[in-house]
């Protein structure tokens, strides 16, 4: 008999608040992230520049230090801090916090991009700028992608299995299903999954304006003037859990991961493909039973980019046919960034408290109707849904594609 998959608690933290619910106070309501910044990579790099970002306050360090003491600030880097944030936020709402299970019978499984790159270019600028011989002795802990699950484990005395995912975007995707996974094989009955990131830095930032990924101004998934993404930091976390232990102790299961499809193009490392982001998002659409739903709330990709809007609105027509424009689309990149790692996880927070108030939050900054991008999409002002099932997008360059199903 298959395990069912329940969720139990619910973390967050970007640019959009420091909780979980101020992440979807602040997107039910139609406020962005999103601001011009300045980065400055220090006296051995070129000018700085200016732009557009949705970048975490650094007020939540204050309040890890308050719990776990300052030598966890000085061990981690800032994507293993928020992710420790968010994760500490969805075990105190599950209740999990030095209760039992968190031992052996817990998982951890965390989605990041690419880790430590703020430690990453402290080092070089340390070794390569100031041709010190020496860099900090924690810098290999810091930059290594693994950290944030390590970090994680050892503040909550978690035993089971722990690793991380790094598939670009789908990162966090994949982290909730195989924490998912682990549960239904019966190797955990508990797992804290989602993903964080902190890659908005001057010499990441250069990288992306390199391959002209980033918007001028701001994200506007879908809208024809889209013309690229903004890179973001923050975290999210979920507590997913075995649905008899989780009822067994008294929980409030928030929702029920459902099932999901992955896919990889084998196509092009930053161009998206028909073919595989539908199957991705057909599996998942049969592994919910979703197919004949009246109403499904689609939170989308949404990068605001012109390929991937244009790619995910296709494959939405591909899978859906006929019915594709009864299902209200959101984009919630167009609040808080593109998280990359994390963003999957972060959709997916927000997805299931929309689901629970019956509420889809607007697209942000949409300025003119896409004919190639012809989708239910929510605009304006929150709208009233009746939909209790979610799907959530996280279509990865390198062709890497997962699309999860929910329920709430």
């Amino acid at each position: 008999m298959t395990r069912r998959i329940a969720i139990t608690g619910l973390g967050a933290i970007s640019s959009l608040g420091p909780t979980a619910q101020a992440n979807w106070d602040a997107a039910r309501e139609g406020r962005s992230g999103i601001a011009p910044h300045r980065f400055d990579g220090g006296q051995y790099a070129p000018e700085p520049v200016t732009l557009p970002a949705a970048l975490t306050a650094d007020g939540f360090q204050a309040a890890l230090e308050a719990r776990h003491g300052r030598k966890v600030s000085a061990s981690l880097d800032r994507f293993a801090l928020l992710a420790l944030c968010a994760a500490a936020e969805a075990l105190e709402q599950a209740g999990l916090v030095d209760h039992a299970a968190l031992s052996h019978r817990t998982a951890i499984v965390l989605g990041h991009g690419q880790g430590g790159q703020e430690s990453l270019e402290k080092a070089y600028e340390r070794y390569f700028g100031m041709k010190s011989p020496r860099v900090h002795p924690a810098s290999v802990p810091k930059i290594m992608v693994s950290g944030a699950v390590s970090g994680v484990a050892m503040q909550f005395g978690v035993h089971g299995p722990v690793f991380a995912t790094s598939s670009a975007c789908a990162s966090s995707a994949h982290a909730i299903v195989q924490g998912a996974g682990l549960i239904q094989t019966g190797l955990a009955d508990v797992a804290i999954v989602g993903g964080s990131e902190a890659i908005a830095t001057p010499g990441a930032m250069a990288g992306w304006v390199a391959i002209q990924a980033l918007a001028n101004e701001t994200c506007r998934p879908f809208s024809k003037d889209r013309d690229g993404m903004v890179m973001a930091d923050g975290a999210a976390v979920l507590i997913l859990e075995d649905m008899d232990h989780a009822r067994a102790r008294g929980a409030e299961i928030l929702g029920e991961f459902l099932g999901a499809g992955m896919s990889s193009d084998a196509f092009h490392i930053t161009q998206p493909s028909l073919e595989g982001t539908s199957a991705a998002l057909r599996q998942a659409v049969a592994a919910g039973g979703l197919a004949d739903a009246e109403e499904v709330l689609i939170s989308a990709h949404g990068t605001g980019t012109p390929l991937n809007d244009k790619n995910e609105a296709a494959s939405i027509h591909a899978v859906f046919g006929d019915a594709a424009k009864r299902h209200p689309v959101i984009a919630t990149k167009s609040a808080h960034g593109h998280l990359i790692g994390g963003s999957a996880a972060l959709q997916t927070v927000i997805a299931l408290q929309a689901l629970k108030a019956g509420l889809a939050p607007p697209v942000l900054n949409f300025n003119e109707p896409d004919p190639e991008c012809d989708l239910d999409l929510v605009l304006g002002q929150v709208r009233p849904i009746k939909a209790r099932h979610a799907l959530v997008n996280a279509f990865a360059f390198g062709g890497l594609n997962v699309s999860m199903a929910f329920a709430a």
